[in-house]
């Protein structure tokens, strides 16, 4: 069977996998389903499996599969495209359609997913609500009128609801093991995703508590159910606990502290430990195995990426730009490839031993084997740190220079370079967001001697700054600059200063008055080892099956061996059934069986996380040398020479750049030709490049023409 048809048969075996889960929570509401799946359960508490082997293996592994399976489909999938992208209404689905301050830029397959899951909780509260109002009963504990008590019912059921958000919750925030790259969406994309999601299972479990305690007040209860932490049932204080750490985190996470005091955000978020915990001792472990698939796979990826990040590498060198900008060189093993617009998370020891920050690298690994690059714009506290310690070993003159540790987690980034399918490429950025056209700049100039794919024949590029001091960032392509009658592909940079008023400067003039980088090379400390990045897709679905099996099997042997009181209930269960009575009401689980759970979890991440680890020193052993300190600083010397005149570049000053003008300007140069614009750069600059190609697009296709140009937008984040 060759390639093809595999990718065919997974991506077949993925649908199906996808709709059968779904399935799964369309029916579980229904009569039909209540029935079938109680049959089920009961035939299973007989055998060795048991009911938890069931749900587990119904309601959690079918996501757990999908992830494996999306794993090998992408290990696959050719990583480079010789062929243009065909123009298809498909394709035009991923354009924005909705552009907003508020939500932001939707694209028509965004607002449908958003459609259909709302539509969902509607169908799941009705089918559920409709099924309590039929068979209402009054609570013997609780003495209360009809109203109340429905209201009680309609407060249970907004829990359904946020269950359903939190079965979601943790999918989008996956790095290695990313559900959603098999749908080409990336982590940094795809953060909005979980944000969304929060925010609902949010405002659905605070009017779940906040009602739940509102009938309890007014019958007088509320001291003894609030504080009732019974074996069997619902264990009320476990999600009073839930729903308040569930609001602290919600509360710091929003943009007002997040970006203003990212450190707050970042401590408290780790509090998702308690919440998941209490989680599962207040809904019991038959709910909990319809959102264990994310924390599942959360919890391996988190382990993954803390091994990753072992052991730590040093510093190579740095440079300081004149605008307060630092470029951080990293050693890189020689077998390491990454597509551009990758980014990695880094995080440095001496400033915090907890923070992760997310960089976009400016390097290609086609071009340098040997080392990574990442520029750091220094205007926050930690970033600060940063350029604070970077210029004290610039100013110092001491003979031996600092050592400065990093950890490295990643690179992460698209499954294949998607830039290379358009006929022409518009490329705006704003400020630091240049920095991944930088990856891009790169890969193409190198690609251009290769006949394995096509590269875009015309590119430009639109960059906006504030200070003229900050277009020194081109420095590292200031070689790329020339275009050159053999090249296959010519570039044109359209610069725009905002801030300064000048007049008859060109970029080459400017990149020669800002080009007083600075450069240090660093001391090290011992051997220094390369970043290797993660683990192969193939090694990282097998150690997600791993784990999988660990847990089954120890889920199974705990529930066997501490709660063997539940065979006996089998027979007056398999009585009741038979003889056509009604089944007798299942309680949730005790505590006990939730406790059982947690302790299988984290024995199947530790066996995991050996096997990591051994997976990890077996390819640090067999790590390529680094280059020299010599050979780096030359390529560092001749890194920032300008050669050739670049006068065909434009650079403006004094206002932003009128993009709808330069939008006609550019489809004009390129007509008939598929084109893709990325933007990367503050949100008012991408809804603006947004609004643009939607406006431009329904221009250029309601003119008669026989070749129309096609727009593609896609936004690209560097920061989360």
């Amino acid at each position: 069977m060759g390639k093809a048809s595999i990718l065919i048969v997974l991506k077949v075996l993925m649908v199906l996998i996808c709709t059968g889960w779904i399935s799964l929570w369309l029916l579980k509401p229904t009569n039909f389903w209540t029935r079938k799946w109680k049959g089920a359960e009961a035939s299973a508490r007989d055998t060795v499996f048991g009911y938890y082997g069931l749900d587990f293996a119904v309601y959690t592994f079918p996501v757990i599969a999908l992830a494996m399976i999306g794993l090998v489909y992408l290990n696959l999938q050719p990583w480079e495209h010789r062929s243009r992208q065909v123009r298809s209404s498909a394709a035009a689905f991923s354009n924005p359609l909705v552009i907003s301050k508020l939500i932001g830029i939707l694209s028509s397959v965004e607002i449908l997913a958003v459609f259909l899951f709302i539509l969902f909780l509607a169908w799941t509260f009705y089918k559920r609500i409709s099924q309590d109002f039929e068979k209402l009963t009054p609570v013997e504990s609780l003495k209360l009128d009809l109203w109340q008590l429905k209201y009680l019912r309609v407060a249970t059921r907004f829990g359904l609801l946020a269950e359903a958000c939190l079965a979601l919750l943790l999918l989008p925030i996956l790095r290695g093991l990313a559900v959603f790259r098999i749908l080409g969406i990336q982590f940094e994309a795809s953060v909005r995703y979980h944000i969304w999601l929060g925010t609902a299972m949010i405002c659905f479990a605070t009017f779940h508590g906040a009602s739940t305690l509102f009938i309890w007040g007014i019958s007088h209860n509320i001291l003894d159910e609030i504080t009732k932490w019974q074996r069997t049932g619902r264990i009320y204080l476990a999600g009073e606990i839930t729903l308040v750490t569930g609001l602290i985190m919600w509360i710091t996470s929003l943009p007002q502290i997040r970006r203003k005091r990212f450190e707050i955000f970042y401590y408290i978020h780790h509090l998702y430990i308690i919440f998941i915990v209490f989680f599962l001792l207040h809904a019991g472990d038959r709910h909990f195995y319809m959102i264990f698939p994310g924390i599942f796979l959360f919890g391996i990826d988190k382990l993954l990426r803390i091994t990753q990040s072992r052991p730590e590498t040093y510093i190579l060198s740095a440079r300081v730009y004149p605008s307060k900008a630092v470029e951080l060189i990293l050693p890189k093993d020689s077998r390491l490839r990454y597509t551009p617009t990758s980014i990695i998370f880094l995080k440095i020891p001496s400033i915090s031993n907890f923070q992760w920050h997310s960089f976009s690298i400016t390097s290609s690994s086609t071009v340098d084997n040997h080392r990574m690059s990442v520029i750091v714009k220094c205007d926050g506290r930690w970033t600060s740190s940063l350029y604070d310690m970077i210029q004290a070993e610039l100013d110092s003159n001491a003979d031996k220079m600092k050592c400065i540790p990093v950890a490295i987690e990643g690179p992460y980034g698209p499954s294949s370079m998607i830039f290379l399918r358009y006929d022409s490429l518009l490329l705006v950025a704003g400020g630091i967001g240049i920095t991944p056209f930088l990856s891009i700049l790169h890969e193409i100039a190198a690609a251009q001697s290769s006949c394995r794919y096509r590269i875009p024949s015309r590119m430009h590029l639109i960059y906006v700054v504030k200070k003229s001091q900050d277009i020194g960032l081109l420095n590292s392509v200031s070689t790329l600059l020339q275009n050159h009658p053999s090249q296959k592909w010519h570039l044109k940079i359209k610069v725009f200063v905002t801030q300064e008023k000048q007049s008859g400067a060109t970029v080459g003039e400017i990149l020669s008055e800002t080009s007083q980088v600075q450069t240090v090379h660093l001391g090290t400390k011992g051997p220094i080892y390369a970043i290797h990045g993660p683990e192969s897709l193939l090694r990282i679905a097998a150690l997600a099956g791993i784990a999988s099996i660990v847990f089954f099997v120890f889920v199974i042997c705990f529930n066997n061996i501490f709660v063997p009181s539940e065979k006996k209930s089998v027979h007056s269960l398999r009585v009741a059934l038979s003889s056509k009575n009604k089944a007798p009401k299942e309680t949730s689980p005790s505590w006990i069986a939730d406790i059982l759970i947690i302790s299988s979890f984290i024995i199947s991440l530790a066996c995991t996380t050996l096997v990591a680890i051994i997976l990890r020193w077996r390819k640090v052993k067999k790590e390529i040398p680094l280059v020299s300190q010599r050979e780096e600083k030359a390529k560092e010397l001749g890194s920032t020479e300008t050669k050739g005149a670049v006068e065909e570049h434009e650079v403006h000053f004094g206002g932003r750049p009128n993009l709808e003008d330069v939008f006609s300007k550019f489809l004009n140069e390129t007509d008939g030709s598929n084109i893709g614009v990325l933007v990367c750069g503050p949100e008012s600059l991408k809804r603006a490049v947004a609004s643009l190609c939607q406006q431009k697009s329904q221009w250029f296709n309601s003119r008669v023409q026989k070749k129309k140009p096609y727009l593609s937008f896609h936004a690209l984040n560097f920061t989360l």
